[in-house]
């Protein structure tokens, strides 16, 4: 029984132990401005990506690349993900929320900002990114029709030197079902960190309002610090 019980007092230690790092990791990020960049598959988000990250110098941290790398590296893990991809359908949260944190972990000490490209897609990936990682200063939300994605899609994948596999009507179909059924849960969880654009505009005209909301969620940030 005395045995049994000093096990438990260790289990409970450890875990405790666990839950007091996750807090000091979260800590450490939520210094740094963290932006989820939500939208369809083709609504634009990568190329508003890149100029945020000209800009202001933030990290480029996108799920689908991250997952395309484990893939490539041609590993167990990386060849159980492909056949999900492939499928059109939703990789695990806890395999893509481990790549982010492990992404995040590493580019901590020098970033200046992390943009969180394609992630979360399900209410439950925003509620364990936020537990486990740091809460999301900001949302940008690029609202694009499914039939304007799939015809940029479709054109990407035309002009492309290298194929993707998930990368043909059918898959893209299923890809932008599937985001359609759980985008308006995100929203409405997250409704008051979240600014929705229209990205059937102008490249320049929406990022100009990108980088209003940003510049306001970085003096927000910036009173907050010296209140604290």
């Amino acid at each position: 029984m005395l045995f049994m019980c000093h096990q438990m007092a260790m289990k409970k230690e450890a875990q405790e132990k666990q839950k007091a790092e996750q807090r000091r990791r979260a800590q450490a990020v939520s210094d740094i401005p963290i932006i989820w960049i939500l939208g369809g598959p083709g609504c634009g988000k990568g190329t508003q990506c890149a100029k945020i990250v000209e800009k202001y110098g933030f990290t480029h941290l996108s799920s689908g690349d991250l997952l395309r790398d484990e893939v490539a590296s041609g590993s167990e893990k990386g060849r159980e993900l492909q056949k999900i991809m492939t499928s059109g359908g939703l990789v695990p949260n806890a395999e893509v929320l481990g790549l982010l944190n492990a992404a995040v972990i590493r580019a901590k000490g020098t970033s200046k900002g992390f943009l969180i490209d394609g992630y979360p897609r399900e209410k439950s990936q925003g509620i364990a990114f936020e537990a486990q990682i740091a809460p999301a200063d900001l949302a940008l939300y690029f609202d694009c029709s499914e039939e304007t994605m799939l015809k940029r899609i479709l054109a990407r994948a035309a002009a492309a030197t290298v194929k993707r596999a998930d990368d043909n009507e059918a898959t893209i179909r299923s890809r932008l079902h599937t985001f359609k059924c759980n985008t308006s849960d995100i929203l409405e969880l997250y409704n008051e960190k979240t600014l929705t654009i229209n990205a059937e505009r102008d490249v320049e005209i929406i990022f100009m309002e990108v980088v209003e909301a940003i510049d306001c969620m970085l003096q927000k940030k910036e009173r907050a610090a010296k209140v604290c």
